[in-house]
């Protein structure tokens, strides 16, 4: 299969996968704390990918470790927290939109950061998407509440780490194997995830014996497993396979399937939330379309 197709199928089994996460960290969260959760699911990831693909860290050189790293923190260890902290105030389907603006921040980043050059159609999509991000931030939180407002703000942090991180992969890790990038990255996060368990007191018995919280790490298994470990490898060779841009489109589908576990659920959404929502989506379109190709005239075609 050649990579037309196989980026698309890429794009669709992680908007599946990602969609889901977000009611994931919801129900998590009824049983762990922000710090345990974002923990537990980068450890218990971790777990997962060293037994399954340990022998790959061989294929990563010595100078591309420091890349590695800043490619962990950016793109797993802090959104993992940033999420899970965002959720204790918004609707799952709302940060998830909020997620959307991924490949919005994606060209921001490449123009300010990594010098790639913007098109006039680009600009008008990071514009719209601004316009849409300010609208659902005012409208999912309470504006005589700041520390809503802050709650509100977290997912846009979280994203623009996403944003920089699919920059980095493509310029510096573009070589390495997916299954060894995304390995590596957890190989580096292992211990700063178990100091963060360790002084967010989950290692208690008091803990593991509760219901809750037994429920809790069963979600977050599935999500570490499935939603971290997997989709992290897809999303790895996704990005070496297309281009940033394309790469982040993820974001499209991802707020479709949060929003419907977010009906089943019991969410609900207030009218100016879905226009919000509507227009950061339209941003991403804008930025995303490719200029068409004129094709010549026959005129222009027999002056050839």
């Amino acid at each position: 299969m050649d990579h037309k197709q196989l980026k698309w199928i890429y794009l669709v089994a992680l908007s599946l996968v990602w969609g889901s996460s977000f009611i994931l960290i919801k129900k998590g969260l009824l049983g762990l704390t922000p710090l345990q959760l974002g923990a537990l699911r980068t450890f218990l990831a971790g777990i997962f990918l060293l037994l399954i693909g340990a022998r790959s860290l061989s294929k990563i050189k010595k100078q591309q470790w420091k890349w590695i790293a800043v490619s962990a923190f950016l793109g797993t260890f802090f959104p993992a927290f940033l999420f899970a902290f965002a959720e204790l105030k918004i609707n799952s389907a709302i940060v998830s939109i909020l997620n959307s603006t991924v490949p919005i921040l994606s060209i921001v980043f490449g123009f300010l950061i990594f010098k790639i050059r913007s098109t006039k159609k680009q600009v008008t999509g990071v514009a719209i998407g601004l316009v849409g991000s300010i609208l659902l931030v005012s409208s999912g939180a309470k504006m005589d509440d700041s520390q809503n407002l802050i709650y509100a703000f977290l997912p846009l942090v979280a994203t623009s780490m996403y944003a920089i991180n699919v920059h980095v992969i493509k310029r510096y890790l573009q070589d390495i194997p997916a299954l060894s990038i995304t390995v590596g990255c957890f190989t580096v996060l292992m211990i700063p995830a178990t100091l963060v368990l360790f002084f967010a007191d989950f290692f208690t018995a008091e803990n593991f014996n509760d219901s809750s919280t037994q429920t809790a790490i069963g979600y977050i298994a599935i999500l570490s497993v499935v939603g971290t470990g997997i989709a992290k490898i897809l999303f790895n060779r996704l990005v070496q396979i297309s281009n940033p841009v394309f790469s982040t489109s993820v974001t499209y589908l991802i707020p479709v399937v949060a929003f419907g576990w977010g009906i089943l659920d019991g969410e609900q959404f207030g009218f100016l939330q879905i226009l919000s929502g509507g227009i950061i989506l339209l941003g991403v379109y804008m930025a995303n379309r490719k200029k068409k190709i004129k094709k010549p005239t026959l005129k222009e075609s027999a002056l050839k």
